[in-house]
């Protein structure tokens, strides 16, 4: 009698999952992550196939990286447009690790309790603000560093006006003042 009791209970569980999963897919939610790689990574790819590069630069005690992290970054069509656009790093500002960009070799710098590695600075321009989003061309070549937590509706604006070429032909206020939403709605912007 208890056996059966347990295969009902189990029946029951998968009976709810499934309705879970489909209501999920019904919405059309994913479970699309950015495939977030590192800087080598990204540079090693660069030689093979190049493609513009998503940089965000972060530190492990930024509670707005965290927070940009967990909102804006996990939103599932943000993740499926910068997957397709870009190669995303992660890259902590006051690692160790020595980096290689465009042959120059760039390290971490002691300064006071922390520090901060000089790719973070050359790619900031000297301003270490976090978290900050960094756009290279195919080339390797600063397009642009945005500084500070973006919402969804303002990381969209930003990604697509980089990711289209957008930033070629149109002056960034007239791109915003006039872009409307591709990938997100109000409904579901987190």
């Amino acid at each position: 009698m208890a056996h059966i009791r347990i295969m009902r209970k189990q029946q029951l569980i998968l009976i709810l999952f499934t309705i879970a999963f489909g209501v999920n897919n019904a919405f059309g939610q994913s479970d699309q992550e950015i495939q977030w790689m590192t800087w080598d990574e990204a540079m090693a790819k660069m030689e093979v196939k190049p493609q513009k590069v998503l940089i965000d630069v972060y530190t492990t005690w930024c509670n707005w990286c965290k927070r940009m992290d967990t909102t804006t970054l996990d939103h599932p069509q943000i993740a499926d447009y910068i997957n397709e656009n870009f190669y995303a790093v992660k890259l902590d500002a006051e690692q160790r690790k020595e980096l290689t960009y465009k042959g120059v070799s760039y390290r971490f710098v002691k300064s006071g309790n922390r520090g901060y590695h000089e790719l973070a600075a050359k790619l900031l321009r000297g301003r270490l603000s976090y978290p900050s989003m960094v756009f290279l061309d195919e080339n390797q070549d600063l397009i642009q560093s945005i500084v500070g937590f973006k919402t969804v509706r303002q990381f969209e604006v930003i990604a697509t006006y980089f990711g289209n070429n957008k930033y070629k032909q149109t002056p960034w206020s007239s791109y915003q003042r006039s872009y409307q939403p591709q990938l997100t709605t109000a409904g579901n912007e987190k």
